[in-house]
């Protein structure tokens, strides 16, 4: 296949995956992870692979800026510290690189960000169940799937696709349209001073 005409084909199916995506439940992600914000709690986000990539770039985004100089938001990426995850993995089990994590991080009335393309990472859903027990509000993003711990979740976000790179295409939209509208409330903060 030429490349414009694979360019095509991954244009038309990215696009058609977010004009079927559910807004109204990002609108109420977006509930979610203000809510806990403007109440002085954090942003935990985790996932695997490329999953992991988007719960790092969401955390920066977050702490440093999106596109505005605004007040930092508190949100970190459980992906990032190779000390704790291998620890984890060597002294537990792979399946508990997050889920320790979240309990030695969490507290009650935080957001814990899942992310899994299949919905199925047995390492981010027993983050989840660590998340519940804590009291933390539980965003999960995924594919068409679902997840098998959805009724753990506040708010699940499925891609309706089922290719990968469109699932991570379509969460790094997602990423951004939460910070945009995040320095959106900032900015009408910053107006009203």
């Amino acid at each position: 296949m030429n490349p414009v005409d694979r360019v095509r084909i991954r244009r038309s199916r990215l696009v058609k995956a977010l004009e079927n995506l559910d807004v109204d439940a990002l609108g109420r992600a977006l509930d979610v992870i203000r809510d806990a914000l403007n109440s002085g709690r954090k942003v935990l986000v985790a996932g695997n692979g490329g999953s992991a990539g988007q719960a790092s770039h969401l955390a920066t985004e977050m702490v440093v800026r999106y596109a505005r100089y605004r007040r930092p938001a508190p949100a970190i990426a459980l992906t990032v510290d190779g000390g704790v995850i291998t620890a984890a993995a060597n002294d537990y089990d792979f399946s508990m690189v997050f889920a320790r994590q979240v309990e030695a991080l969490g507290q009650a009335g935080d957001v814990f960000v899942a992310l899994s393309t299949s919905g199925r990472s047995e390492n981010v859903n027993r983050a989840v169940d660590s998340a519940r027990r804590k009291g933390l509000k539980v965003i999960y993003l995924t594919g068409e799937r679902g997840t098998p711990v959805e009724e753990k979740c506040d708010v699940v976000i499925k891609v309706p696709c089922g290719d990968t790179a469109c699932i991570q295409e379509a969460h790094l939209f997602i990423i951004h349209t939460i910070c945009e509208a995040l320095e959106d409330d900032w900015e009408e903060e910053k107006e009203e001073d």
